[in-house]
């Protein structure tokens, strides 16, 4: 099962199934069937040539073909799945001890023939309602020439162990030295018996930039002169109880490690933390702020005590930079940096000689990355080991020669274009992880097995599919897609733990683009702010992520095959409306409390194979 072709590879093996003597189809359905199964093959061949075209390059009415034969693929599999535990039914026991019982069991048995044979006259009549679509579906692919869609030539994408260690530590981060020295002498300045005061500086500049690496090196250069640290994430529509919660954490992790702290409301927080913060002198980084709605509540917990306290923000946003503090604007890298960084990614080194690429091309990429740090490994990632065709087509196809394009802008197209290099089942595995928000910490372990319930895995000959999903996870990483997050990073005495990813985070603007991307192609729904409360769940939505607020309690959701609840302020529905559910993630932040009894018809979720709870106060299943 992949993004491009929906649920029609695993469907063609279930309908090659039907067709065996086991299920015992009527002749005339058995017929239908061996049609559609002829038909399908050949629209999963031209689904997948759509699917490596840019969706914003197809004709609209190709759009629609493949989104309406990617849905029917859906319906079908729902169709089948249903009709198979039916007829398959639990297994009847051979043991000794039945024999008297063979009456009663005779009896089931010809109980469950009844039931059985109605269930094929079901199914019956539900394939000749599909075989009508698949047919009317079949007409509209010759009529808008499908068949003739033509694949962008993006290349097959190869693995670069070097981007593992590219940032791995501040002295590799390229043209961090100078804005480094400008941020420590700000807040450095005035540090003196005289002047204790609390001085804040905001870091602003656009997304790609390198803000968030900045402030944390500045963090580590820093952090061992006050009492007290905390690096502490934001995001867009954060919840501000969370965020306290982490800035007490942080700053005291043996005092405030009891989960006492999640009972506590924000005004009860505050007063915790300014009481924790009083004598000391502290450092905190606030690190990618997007209104001041948020600072405001934040600050007044970080109290001025005359000791030389720091503050740090970044933000994309300069009215918020002005409104938080002292302001320093993050430049691009210049011309020179830039180019060692691409070199960097490219060649291991400075070597500009190891490039041989025209000098129009090669100055252009450049100059279009924007100086941006993520927008010039992104498009370094592509070329590794490609030869000096490929670069033409680059060049031709995030629209080099518009000379209109903001950086942002430009940003975005490589990324595109990155998204479009990977092979289709990284692509599907990175799209459905727009089921997450903002700056959130995704487990490595948990989303490899979501992958596998999905069936977003391909299964290879004797290799296991976590190792499977694990490497696609690696390419995600090798490929700048997802950022990876090390556990215990700063402890090198926990043998084994060093430098082991457990999971990793999303760039806010690889985010923004795989969350457009999911909603465009129906893949992910995902609610996760107060304004989308009066969403309905639709007929076709398959994959689906809700937040802080929303109300699904009378919703049907027959259809969905992922539920995922990353907050404890929803209200859910029963698990009986859900039929397909493949996935079921209650997995909420520290101060989650869900009402246990959504979990009262968890038996009845017959096709469920991956079921994650967390922060729940249960006690049996």
């Amino acid at each position: 099962m992949d993004l491009a072709t929906g649920a029609m590879g695993s469907l063609l093996l279930k309908l090659g199934g039907l067709l065996t003597d086991e299920y015992k189809l009527q002749a005339g359905v058995k017929e239908d069937v061996q049609y559609l199964k002829r038909e399908l093959t050949s629209m999963y061949a031209a689904l997948r040539k759509v699917g490596d075209v840019p969706r914003d390059e197809l004709d609209v009415q190709v759009q629609l073909w493949a989104d309406d034969v990617r849905d029917l693929s859906y319906r079908m599999e729902d169709v089948v799945d249903k009709f198979l535990v039916r007829v398959e039914g639990p297994k009847a026991s051979s043991a000794a001890a039945d024999k008297p019982r063979k009456l009663k069991r005779l009896m089931e048995k010809m109980g469950d023939l009844f039931t059985k044979g109605r269930t094929r006259h079901q199914i019956a009549e539900e394939v000749k309602g599909i075989k009508a679509r698949v047919q009317e579906a079949a007409d509209r692919r010759d009529r808008y020439k499908v068949d003739d869609v033509v694949a962008s030539p993006a290349g097959s994408a190869t693995v670069d162990p070097r981007l593992m260690s590219l940032y791995k530590d501040r002295k590799e981060l390229v043209g961090i030295d100078e804005p480094l020295s400008n941020l420590t002498e700000m807040l450095t300045e005035g540090d003196t018996d005289v002047s204790r005061q609390l001085k804040i500086v905001s870091i602003v500049g656009f997304g790609g930039l390198g803000k968030t690496s900045l402030a944390k090196a500045v963090y580590d250069e820093l952090q061992w002169q006050f009492d007290c640290s905390a690096f502490v994430p934001v995001g867009l529509k954060p919840s501000v109880k969370k965020l306290l919660n982490d800035i007490l954490f942080e700053i005291d992790k043996q005092k405030h490690q009891d989960s006492i702290l999640s009972s506590w409301d924000e005004r009860q927080l505050i007063d915790q933390l300014r009481r924790s913060l009083a004598t000391k002198r502290y450092f905190i980084v606030i690190d990618d702020i997007w209104d001041t709605e948020a600072w405001e509540i934040i600050r007044c917990a970080l109290v001025d005590n005359n000791c030389a306290s720091r503050i740090v923000t970044t933000t994309r946003i300069l009215e918020v930079a002005t409104k938080t503090g002292e302001v320093y604007k993050l430049k691009p890298l210049s011309h020179d940096l830039a180019e060692e960084l691409f070199h960097t990614r490219l060649f291991g080194g400075k070597n500009k000689g190891a490039c041989h690429q025209p000098a129009e091309v090669y100055e252009k990429m450049l100059h279009k990355c924007g100086g941006a740090p993520l927008a010039i490994i992104t498009m370094a990632s592509l070329l590794v080991g490609k030869p000096v065709e490929f670069w033409s087509k680059v060049y031709n196809s995030i629209g080099f020669g518009n000379e209109d394009n903001k950086d942002v802008s430009n940003t975005r197209k490589i990324l595109l274009f990155s998204y479009y290099d990977l092979p289709c089942y990284l692509r599907t595995c990175l799209l459905y992880m727009s089921i997450y928000p903002e700056e959130h910490l995704i487990e490595k372990d948990s989303l490899i097995w979501k992958w596998v319930a999905e069936g977003f895995i391909h299964e290879e000959a004797g290799v296991g599919l976590y190792e499977i999903g694990e490497r696609y996870f690696n390419e995600l990483i090798n490929k700048s897609m997802i950022q990876p997050v090390d556990s215990h990073p700063y402890d090198r005495t926990i043998t084994g733990y060093y430098d082991i990813i457990t999971g990793c985070r999303i760039h806010d603007m690889v985010l923004d683009m795989i969350c457009r991307l999911a909603k465009e192609e129906n893949f992910v729904t995902a609610l996760y702010n107060n304004e989308q409360q009066a969403y309905t769940v639709h007929h076709n939505v398959r994959r689906l992520a809700v937040g802080d607020k929303n109300c699904l309690a009378n919703t049907c959701m027959p259809q969905v095959r992922s539920f995922n609840v990353l907050s404890s302020d929803v209200k859910l529905p029963s698990l009986s409306c859900f039929q397909v559910l493949r996935v079921l993630a209650l997995e909420g932040d520290t101060s989650s409390e869900h009402d246990t009894t959504c979990l009262e018809h968890l038996g009845k979720l017959v096709h469920l194979r991956y079921l994650g709870l967390r922060n729940i106060n249960i006690s049996e299943l």
